[in-house]
């Protein structure tokens, strides 16, 4: 029998969250479903009831899938049939598991899989801000041990105002867009982009979306109270030994804290630390390695994360010497690879990426068939983590979530300071050759330095830096740290990047791995990262002071015409006989599309006089004839009473036999004139009604001396039957009547 149980929340404009439970899904451990307006989405999570033997970290699995069906669309491909995660889902996937894994008990190592599924969309609200809440709303109506609940909402600046989940609509004119996520009491994860803003103005936005979320979170509770899931399921996923425990903290410390404080490069400080635990564990015998050997391998962890720890908070010793607010040295160089269109290493002290540039057409969108995304994307950037970039031997497969991810913020940060109306496809790919620590803030820095050794006039370079923290106490002792290592991501408390130009920030990411960040030491951060990031910019700029003030000599040539929408037709031709010919008499490439109510051309080459042919062409077809100019003409065609001149593509004009020389001809043979002669002609009226034009050659010739214009034969009164030709007997032609003069 069917008992289902709701929530209902509302956001700060009126409209309505509901949370129901005990409808769907029932033999998941939690299951509800979220909706708002007809947005609606079924979340489920299933864990398993004991741990697999050897595991001990958190093995949480997060998916997130649309339905093509959600919207009453079709998948496209040979199957009609879901496939693989988009991209849009994966970084979905990333946001909602970036918040719910720190929650979980450090202790808490069994399987958990959380399905997040659209099953309906009207296209207007956006689901991924819901999804996070869907998430944790199924682990709340579960017994599966959770230090939650969690919630997210996207927080947008509009036109000057803040708004919690804004539609689709609504997003497009924001110039903060902002995906927070956080329990009742703190900030767990935040990622977004934005135009420019200030630190003020970001922490503004994060204390807006706390707001939200903290009613979130209570209606959580209250439906998990509803349900009888306050009381969480019992567990043991790790076996202890506290004397053992005790025994490698008083062997290993003092050796961990040498090392930790010893500012040695990555590798060597990695041979000490695993030197250390090997001469440990050669004290004891197989068989008690067999047995003890993962507790070990866990208590020197745990030694290693405190050695690391301590040194920063009592002496500001860092793990390669340098002080919190030091950035690594940098080197860079741009235009290093002569084949692509732009390109540059950028290394930060033992990061390294390698990032080029292409210069595509609008051949090279990408099309983009998401569920509620159909479209074409005309900047693309692409990130790749080889293993040797870490010296690890292991082959190199597919792109994972988290290149995904990392592209997709130095996509962020870069995409806003891109020329608007730009004609080129851009393509730009990170390859991180060296890694330890901010692979993605390195790609933001070369990515900028390469569009500028492309030719590409960004509005502003953009660098990238990501901050640390180190913190006791629920954050009362503290310590912040710029441009992170690896290890100093891994041990510590915070991952937060921050990237931006000289004005303000363009793309954030944040994670947080423990309770208790204020925002005082938020504010700090911010304030950090900024100083290191215009150090970083400065560096930056004193490799590359301009970009380049033109492409290379290999780079495509692209120029855009905007035209009126009814010469479309009349560029492309029937059966696009016209931009063919075009093309073929100049070399050029051109393509048509409609945007916006008007024509959007865009001739490309590889030199400009293709494309100044093409676009000389293109020019004079979507040209309005004007009366008195002179054009160059072809005739077309010739008539009994004159010839038709085509003065313009596609137009053609009526040259009376009377107006080709001021000498009378009584007939077309006595002109001279042939079927594709080029004349000059003057345009010399547009009749209002037809849209005829009447052209003439006369008007360009010098009359002759004593000229007089012969008179016209005057025309009979209506009526007078004597001035009208008799009507040819029955068999009889008529014979053709002289021309007026007129078409």
């Amino acid at each position: 029998m069917l008992n289902p149980i709701s929530k209902s929340i509302f956001l700060p404009d009126g409209r309505e969250i509901i949370i129901e439970t005990g409808k769907l899904a029932k033999q998941a451990d939690g299951a509800v479903t979220v909706r708002m307006g007809n947005t609606m989405l079924l979340a489920t999570v299933c864990a398993a009831k004991d741990a697999n033997p050897g595991v001990d970290f958190m093995p949480l699995q997060v998916e997130y899938k649309e339905k093509f069906s959600a919207i009453g669309r079709f998948p496209g491909g040979f199957t009609r049939r879901e496939g693989k995660a988009s991209d849009y889902e994966i970084l979905t996937c990333r946001l909602v598991d970036r918040a719910l894994r720190p929650l979980f008990p450090d202790d808490y190592h069994a399987e958990v899989f959380v399905n997040v599924t659209l099953y309906s969309s009207d296209g207007v609200d956006m689901p991924d801000a819901l999804a996070g809440l869907a998430a944790s709303a199924a682990l709340a109506v579960s017994d599966i041990p959770f230090n939650g609940p969690i919630s997210e909402v996207r927080v947008a600046r509009v036109d000057g105002q803040f708004v919690i989940n804004p539609t689709f609509e609504q997003l497009e004119r924001a110039d903060i867009d902002m995906m927070v996520g956080a329990t009742l009491d703190n900030i767990m994860m935040v990622e977004g982009e934005m135009q420019e803003v200030q630190e003020s103005e970001m922490l503004e936005a994060i204390k807006v979306a706390h707001e939200a979320i903290k009613i979130q979170c209570q209606a959580q509770l209250e439906l998990s109270a509803a349900c009888g899931k306050l009381e969480k399921r019992t567990y043991c996923h790790e076996e202890n030994d506290e004397d053992l425990r005790q025994d490698v903290k008083d062997q290993c410390y003092a050796k961990a804290y040498a090392v930790a404080t010893s500012g040695t490069d990555k590798h060597t400080r990695a041979e000490a630390f695993a030197k250390i635990l090997e001469d440990y564990k050669a004290d004891f015998l197989e068989e008690e390695l067999a047995e003890k050997g993962a507790m070990i391998n866990r208590y020197y962890h745990d030694v290693e994360k405190e050695a690391m720890r301590r040194a920063i908070l009592d002496e500001g010793k860092r793990l390669d010497g340098r002080k919190t607010t030091e950035i690594r040295p940098i080197w860079i160089e741009t235009d290093y690879i002569p084949g692509p269109h732009g390109s540059a290493v950028f290394t930060r002290g033992e990061t390294q990426s390698l990032t080029t540039v292409t210069l595509g057409t609008k051949d090279d969108e990408k099309l983009v068939d998401d569920v509620l995304n159909y479209g074409k994307e005309r900047f693309l950037l692409h990130y790749n983590f080889p293993p040797f970039s870490t010296g690890d031997a292991r082959p190199q497969r597919g792109v994972g979530r988290r290149e995904i991810g990392h592209g997709n913020l130095a996509h962020r940060a870069l995409k806003r300071v891109l020329p608007a109306d730009y004609p080129y496809v851009l393509r730009v790919v990170s390859d991180i050759l060296e890694s330890n620590g901010s692979s993605s803030m390195a790609t933001v820095c070369a990515g900028t330095l390469a569009l500028r050794d492309a030719g590409v006039h960004i509005t502003a370079p953009v660098s990238g830096i990501a901050m640390g923290l180190i913190s006791e106490n629920k954050g009362q002792n503290y310590a912040i740290l710029s441009d992170i290592l690896g290890d100093e991501d891994h041990l510590g408390d915070m991952d937060f990047k921050v990237t931006g130009t000289a004005k303000g920030i363009t793309a954030t990411q944040m994670d947080i791995k423990v309770d208790g960040l204020s925002y005082e030491i938020l504010e700090n951060a911010l304030a950090q990262a900024r100083e290191g990031r215009l150090h970083i910019l400065g560096k930056m700029l004193e490799a590359q002071p301009e970009a380049r003030p033109d492409f290379k000599e290999h780079a495509p040539r692209i120029e855009t015409l905007r035209v009126a929408k009814e010469f479309i037709g009349a560029i492309i031709g029937p059966g696009g006989k016209i931009i063919q010919g075009m093309q073929e008499k100049s070399g050029a490439k051109i393509s048509i599309e409609e945007i916006d109510g008007e024509g959007r051309v865009e001739v490309s080459a590889a030199n400009k006089t293709a494309i100044d042919t093409a676009m000389g062409m293109i020019k004079a077809i979507v040209a309005m004839p004007e009366v008195g100019e002179v054009y160059e003409g072809k005739v077309s065609s010739i008539m009994s009473f004159g010839a038709f001149v085509e003065f313009m593509p596609g137009k053609d004009g009526l040259l009376h036999i009377s107006e080709i020389d001021w000498k009378r001809f009584d007939t077309m043979e006595e002109t001279g004139i042939t079927e594709g002669q080029t004349l000059r002609v003057k345009l010399l009226d547009i009749d209002p009604k037809t849209g005829k034009f009447k052209l003439s050659r006369r008007a360009l010739l010098d009359k002759p001396e004593g000229y007089v214009e012969p008179e016209r034969r005057p025309r009979p009164e209506r009526g007078e039957r004597g001035d009208r030709r008799p009507r040819p007997e029955r068999g009889e032609r008529r014979e053709p009547r002289e021309p007026r003069g007129d078409n």
